[in-house]
């Protein structure tokens, strides 16, 4: 199984842990060592489980919104994005579970045209505030479709790290990583108010491959 990039420091930890815990259980527990080390051994297995990276089928696309996630569709909503839009956009929000794959990639091809970085709280992912109110990152395509897609991590009460690799004037390319978050969260979309929404609340999404919406070509 291939592991993440991210995953050097966290599994170091949890390795160091899962060593002087076991030793510590079997010096002081002796045959009753087990009950602790089995509990251990399916933590130990799930820190290696959440830092897989899968194999995708990643094609190329120009008017499909690919779903930058592994999670659920949770919400899709005609908002006014404040940031960088300043209008209209429709949210299409996927919420990530600490067992979903935490790759973020690109939902749309074309050119980085901006990026930041928030600080904030941690409300639970699924919260309608942690758009506007958790930690986050914004970062902003301009698509072959000469349209503009906004898209967000946003931290959850158990993700407390997002990772994004774009800077302002990269290519981006549907379906390809761009960043990650540790331990469950959510991804914000927000698209031009006469896209084609393909996906429905409730959807389970395969980041890079599952198609949520088409842009109209200008």
């Amino acid at each position: 199984m291939k592991l993440h990039r991210e995953s050097k420091g966290t599994i170091t930890v949890a390795t160091l842990v899962f060593i002087i815990l076991g030793a510590l259980a079997i010096y002081f527990l002796k045959m009753w060592s087990l009950v602790i080390i089995m509990p251990l051994l399916v933590i130990y297995g799930l820190v290696f489980w959440f830092f897989r990276v899968p194999d995708r089928n990643i094609l190329d696309h120009k008017e499909n919104v690919i779903a930058p996630v592994d999670g659920k569709v949770v919400m899709i909503k005609e908002v006014d994005e404040d940031e960088f839009i300043k209008g209209k956009a429709i949210q299409v929000s996927i919420f990530m579970s600490p067992l979903n794959v935490h790759i973020c990639r690109y939902p749309v091809s074309g050119d980085v045209i901006y990026k930041k970085y928030h600080p904030g709280k941690y409300l639970v992912a699924w919260h309608e505030k942690s758009s506007t109110e958790n930690e986050r990152t914004t970062v902003a395509v301009q698509t072959l479709t000469n349209h503009k897609v906004v898209f967000r991590q946003i931290a959850g009460y158990v993700a407390r790290r997002i990772v994004f690799y774009c800077n302002e004037g990269d290519k981006a390319k549907a379906g390809h990583e761009f960043g990650f978050i540790k331990f469950g969260s959510r991804m914000d979309v927000f698209l031009p108010l006469d896209s084609e929404i393909i996906c429905k609340i409730g959807d389970i999404t395969k980041g890079g491959e599952d198609v949520i919406a088409k842009l109209k070509e200008n």
